[in-house]
């Protein structure tokens, strides 16, 4: 496993880490305690030392969860959570006292240290953001006592959907440490502007989706069906299964000797790009674990091959 540096923070972060979102259950149908857990310790075992989660996934399951895994463990982690909006908009509307007003940032972070069963978060950040908030001072004096009271180390913002214009205020106005955004082949508009911001002011990048939320793994075809509640039957609601399988079958002609496996060439390309400081594919099963590690060797795609795939960007929200 290699590492980079996250931002600002000085914290050196594996350059694949755990994004614990499914193993929360509840919108990911199919996870099971027992082998989340094991992918957890696999992980651990092959040099992940970030696991980014949330109080919102499984209603704090995913957090007690990494908790229980933290207490078997003897090696530093370094982990990051998320506040969620308390109106419960999702992307972020409305007002920063409707979302995150003072006592309810401070609230959620004590419940985030109870679940996870630490003294302090490396890493607390707001689970939606709206960039009209950034001279309000309500959430960011909450977030500075949690730092100064010795609760948090270090504060950002994980930004809405495909959305990664909506927090250049924000970056600019240098109050974050760390911002969380989509970044993958299809998507690679954080490279217009935040990635720049982001290496000018020295903050820290976690990119999310590398995988599209399972298309970009090749797994997703026309004929694919999810468990009854699981949201991905949102996500790929109507005709897009068939959008994303006619554009992935596409993206196979590129692999050879740089990427065996669209996994691999999506875990590639996220870490090409030296805004980055990890990224954090899902991972629920020791097999993924194994493979997704296994892209952490310092290779840098080729030139050529990054031209191609600019080919292949895809402008569109499936959020919406």
């Amino acid at each position: 496993m290699h590492y980079r540096t996250l931002g600002r923070t000085q914290l050196h972060v594996s350059e694949v880490g755990f994004g614990a979102w499914g193993i929360g259950g509840s919108m990911w149908q199919g996870s099971d305690d027992d082998e989340s857990l094991n992918s957890l310790h696999r992980a651990a075992d092959l040099g992940v030392n970030v696991i980014d989660t949330a109080l919102a996934y499984g209603r704090g399951h995913s957090e007690r969860l990494v908790g229980k895994f933290l207490k078997d463990r003897k090696e530093r982690f370094v982990i990051a959570t998320k506040i969620p909006p308390r109106n419960g908009e999702w992307p972020a509307k409305g007002t920063i006292r409707e979302a995150f007003p003072y006592n309810y940032i401070i609230e959620c972070t004590e419940q985030s240290l109870k679940n996870l069963n630490v003294d302090v978060l490396d890493v607390q950040q707001l689970h939606v953001w709206d960039d009209s908030w950034t001279d309000d001072s309500e959430w960011y004096d909450a977030l500075c006592e949690l730092r100064d009271d010795g609760k948090i180390r270090f504060f950002g913002v994980s930004i809405n959907d495909h959305q990664s214009s909506n927090a250049l205020r924000v970056g600019s106005a240098g109050k974050v440490d760390t911002f969380q955004v989509i970044y993958n082949i299809f998507d690679r508009s954080p490279e217009d502007d935040l990635f720049i911001l982001c290496q000018k002011q020295n903050i820290g990048v976690i990119a999310r989706v590398p995988f599209d939320e399972g298309s970009l793994t090749g797994s997703i075809t026309p004929e694919t069906t999810f468990p009854e509640k699981d949201w991905r039957n949102e996500y790929f609601r109507g005709d897009r299964k068939r959008e994303v399988f006619d554009r992935v079958e596409k993206l196979k002609a590129l692999l050879g000797d740089e990427a065996k496996s669209l996994p691999e060439l999506s875990l590639r390309f996220c870490l090409n790009h030296r805004a980055v400081s990890t990224v954090i594919p899902g991972m629920r099963t020791v097999k993924h674990v194994e493979e997704n590690c296994s892209v952490s060797d310092g290779k840098q795609l080729s030139e050529h091959l990054i031209a191609e795939l600019c080919h292949h960007q895809w402008q569109r929200n499936f959020y919406d």
